[in-house]
């Protein structure tokens, strides 16, 4: 019965949900926008002056200059603008705080406890908030100071020296990962502890850092050096332990392959009309194609000169190898729509345009997301 009545208030999944965001740029904005494509109402909470940084984070920007980095990360919320620094300010945050079932905050640690506006503080009006803190390097003595900017915590957590080159210089990856990486990783504490608090009553306090989001996202490359000490370095487009697994040229333009079992390999050597290749001794189980990676890789671009890669990708995606060219963001897009994904949703605005942006990648069968606004202009609400 309970199910039904909550179903006939507010079909979406987290539709009772309530979420006051201070967060500003990627990771706590993102997590919110996941929340809210589930039907949690957030509240963004921005400064007087500009709101969120990324509003002016362009170019790119759209047909009515909006930054298309905010809009990225900020569908279905509202926006307010609050003063911090007043008296007045301060008390309407925590009016709303009383009422809210999430606090989502990115400030730099103690801030939020300066403003009285610290988990503590809140919690003892709020006994049921859930209280979710994004910092870059954790809110101990050692990371508390440090600027947790995405490019930094690459640099720093390792990532940058597994990517890239091995003859060039260490490298980013295209865009900010850690901090999508974190806001997930709080999209997952919030949810966890929004089930604990529905079960007991009681809320508690969500800590992500940036840093230790990366750390854990290393998985393989990171326990090479938990276990055996091993500490991975650059291989452009290899695999440490997977072959072949990299991009190959061809007759024209270039092929990835990430053949990952022995089957895999077989057909491959078979569409290439080499079929000896698989019961060659140095290239007869993965970890021998990974010894003799270099003659493996000689082998292959002999063999795909012979046609150029469009061609090679459909044959053996028939044959069920994985195999494909490298597309940019418009190949990527069409890609997406021509196997049937719908990578993207137009949203409406208040002034009648729309705006197109990524949809969500989470299907749900019974409560699936919804795009009830676009991202809101500052103070819109």
């Amino acid at each position: 019965m309970a199910s039904a009545v909550n179903a006939e208030v507010d079909p979406s999944a987290l539709g009772r949900v309530r979420i006051l965001d201070f967060s500003r740029v990627l990771a706590g904005p993102f997590a919110t926008m996941m929340l809210a494509d589930f039907g949690a109402e957030v509240t963004k909470v921005e400064r007087p002056g500009g709101g969120d940084e990324t509003r002016a984070w362009g170019p790119p920007y759209d047909e009515r200059g909006e930054a298309t980095y905010f809009q990225s990360v900020n569908r279905n919320k509202a926006s307010v603008v609050v003063d911090m620094s007043t008296p007045a300010g301060l008390e309407e945050l925590r009016r709303r705080a009383r009422e809210a079932d999430v606090v989502v905050e990115n400030f730099r640690p103690g801030l939020m406890d300066d403003k009285g506006l610290g988990y503590e503080a809140l919690r003892a009006e709020n006994p049921r908030l859930v209280y979710c803190s994004i910092t870059g390097f954790g809110s101990g003595e050692g990371g508390a100071a440090l600027p947790g900017y995405d490019l930094l915590i690459q640099a720093l957590g390792g990532l940058m020296s597994v990517t890239g080159d091995p003859a060039g210089q260490p490298m980013k990856v295209g865009v900010a990962l850690v901090d999508v990486l974190a806001g997930l990783f709080a999209t997952v504490g919030i949810l966890t502890a929004l089930r604990h608090r529905d079960a007991t009553g009681e809320g508690q306090r969500v800590e992500v850092d940036l840093y230790s989001a990366l750390l854990s996202a290393l998985v393989n490359q990171g326990s090479a050096y938990t276990i055996a000490g091993v500490v991975p370095g650059r291989l452009g487009n290899r695999h440490p332990s997977i072959s072949p697994y990299e991009v190959y040229a061809t007759g024209e333009g270039e092929l990835v392959l990430a053949v990952g079992n022995d089957r895999q390999f077989a057909a491959l050597c078979e569409e290439l009309g080499a079929a000896e290749l698989a019961s060659d001794a140095r290239f007869a189980t993965n970890s021998d194609r990974v010894a003799n990676r270099e003659a493996l890789g000689a082998e292959l671009e002999r063999l795909l000169a012979a046609r150029p890669a469009a061609d090679w990708a459909a044959a053996l995606l028939a044959r069920r190898v994985p195999a494909g060219q490298v597309n940019d963001l418009g190949a990527a897009f069409a890609f997406a729509e021509r196997i049937g994904l719908e990578p993207t949703v137009a949203i409406p605005r208040e002034d009648g345009s729309t705006v197109s942006l990524t949809r969500n990648p989470i299907r749900l069968s019974a409560t699936p997301a919804t795009y009830r606004s676009a991202p809101p202009r500052l103070a819109e609400d």
